[in-house]
């Protein structure tokens, strides 16, 4: 089984370039989408030529803004949005998916912002939806992915001196909520199974031709509860996709 996960920055921008090619390309059992900026709707209009898939989705009351879709081949048990928190659920950043051996939890974490307005509740997402993942946890083994806003160590983006505590995705807050997961039990599989790799990156800005001179962060992850590692075969990053300014990312389940 393959999963994909991808931030398309907008879904009715990226269905204007390859996103059908590409996604007939890759091929997944379920893909699971991020910032949508599209009401559900919307959604379901941009999907509607895509035969075999299950389509699902989270939209923002902003409309424009956020939102989370996935599209399975396999119907899940259970579909779930939001994680219950009325002041985190307006915003259609979490997608959950019951299987039967595991739970699939499709997130778009809150950016902090270019001024780090949104540091202190980025803070308090994170703990949230840790909590929420644990709870999930106690059920079955959970596979959360996403875009998470954060780099977590320096090998995770081409540049860590001048951005460490000075641009949002690499403040110390973030990597400590980071630090939460992969020491609470969820671990990434991409480091699981590539420890040191270097420049292997999911986003980049679109200034200064940063993607062609591959200066970029890796915050695209899949965590996975310790429990189902052994079920992962591979995880990978498909940065020669275009169409976003994050690539797709993925893992091979057995």
């Amino acid at each position: 089984m393959k999963i994909i996960s991808w931030n398309v920055n907008g879904l009715r921008a990226v269905a204007k370039k390859n996103f059908f090619e590409d996604f007939k390309h890759i091929d997944a059992d379920i893909f699971c989408l991020q910032e949508t900026k599209a009401q559900d709707d919307q959604v379901a209009e941009v999907l509607k030529t895509l035969e075999g898939y299950h389509v699902y989705s989270n939209s923002a009351e902003k409309k424009g803004y956020s939102g989370t879709a996935v599209l399975s081949k396999e119907k899940p048990l259970k579909v779930t949005t939001n994680i219950g928190i009325p002041e985190h659920d307006t915003e259609g950043r979490v997608l959950t998916l019951e299987y039967e051996k595991f739970y699939l939890v499709n997130v778009y974490v809150p950016n902090s912002g270019s001024e780090l307005k949104r540091l202190s509740y980025r803070q308090d997402w994170d703990k949230a939806f840790f909590e929420y993942l644990k709870k999930l946890e106690k059920e079955k083994p959970i596979l959360t992915c996403g875009d998470f806003n954060v780099a977590h160590t320096d090998i995770d983006l081409a540049r860590p001196k001048p951005n460490y505590n000075k641009a949002a995705g690499y403040m110390q807050e973030e990597i400590d909520g980071m630090d939460r997961y992969t020491r609470g039990g969820l671990k990434d599989t991409f480091r699981h199974f590539y420890p040191d790799l270097k420049d292997k990156y999911s986003w980049w800005s679109y200034r200064a031709g940063a993607r062609g001179k591959n200066v970029g962060w890796r915050i695209d992850y899949f965590l996975a509860s310790e429990s189902f590692l052994p079920s992962i075969k591979d995880a990978f990053i498909m940065n020669e996709v275009m169409g976003s300014d994050h690539c797709p990312v993925g893992v091979i389940l057995h």
